[in-house]
This record gives C-alpha cells, sequence and structure tokens, in this order.
C-alpha cells in the first residue's frame, strides 16, 4: 500500500512521526478515513476511536478532540487527547465512567455540573470501549 506522512502531536508531546497507509478518526460530523492521495481538508475532531495503519499493523486509540490537516499529502493529527489502546487503564476508565453515571444521578446538579459529567461519561465510554476491544484482540 502507498503510505503518506503522519505526525500525531498532543499537548504532551510528540506520539508518532512516521509513514501510515490509513487514518480513520472521529471528526465532529462522522468518520473520516485517510489515505494516500486525499484532497486537501481540514476537521473539528470529536471522541472516538482511531485506528491507524502502518507497516507494522493496526493500532487503535482513544483520540478525543483537537483536529485534523491533510495539506500536499501530509497528514496532521492534532488532539487534545490520545491513547493507544494498549497503554488505557480499564479499571480507571471503569472507575471514571462510574463516577460520572453517579454524578448524573444527582437531581441536585446545576446544569454545568450535568454537562461536566455528561463529557466525563461519553471519555469514559471511549476509553473503556478502546481498551476493551485491545484486550479482547492481542496483538492490535
Amino acid at each position: 500500500m502507498t503510505t503518506f506522512p503522519l505526525k500525531i502531536v498532543t499537548p504532551d508531546g510528540l506520539i508518532y512521526d512516521g509513514p501510515a497507509e490509513e487514518v480513520v478518526v472521529r471528526t465532529t460530523s462522522g468518520d473520516l478515513g485517510i489515505m494516500a492521495g486525499h484532497t486537501n481538508c481540514v476537521a473539528p475532531l470529536g471522541m472516538g476511536r482511531a485506528m491507524i495503519l502502518t507497516s507494522e499493523g493496526r493500532r487503535y486509540a482513544a483520540c478525543i478532540g483537537g483536529m485534523i490537516s491533510v495539506l500536499h499529502g501530509e497528514v496532521s493529527l492534532v488532539p487534545t487527547t490520545f491513547e493507544w489502546s494498549d497503554k488505557i487503564d480499564l479499571k480507571r476508565a471503569m472507575t471514571a465512567e462510574e463516577r460520572a453515571r453517579k454524578m448524573l444521578e444527582n437531581k441536585d446538579s446545576s446544569k454545568k455540573e450535568a454537562r461536566l459529567a455528561e463529557a466525563r461519561l461519553r471519555r469514559a465510554l471511549v476509553r473503556r470501549s478502546v481498551a476493551e476491544q485491545a484486550q479482547s484482540r492481542p496483538g492490535m
């Protein structure tokens, strides 16, 4: 397969810089797949699973917020949060999910607190889903 340069950079630093064959990420308007020769574009990232295909195989990650850009064949993925599936602490993600659900059950919460709890729940569910997939498919 034909490759293209991919750079993944978060506020914490460089995550990946090398060739890729395919990238699939969740944008705010749905999933976006990128392969070599893709037209120039910029899109805001939503919350979801990212898939990166390289010569070493497929890797999955929880990818939350930020943006992706394709410019002259080079892809820059600049998420707010990016965690490879094998680095996600499943127990911690499940605990965060429980905490968020309890916050949502609290009828005395303000609208702001409820929105924050909803966002925390969505993040926890994405992280949990990606981590569970990694455990069910070793080597991914």
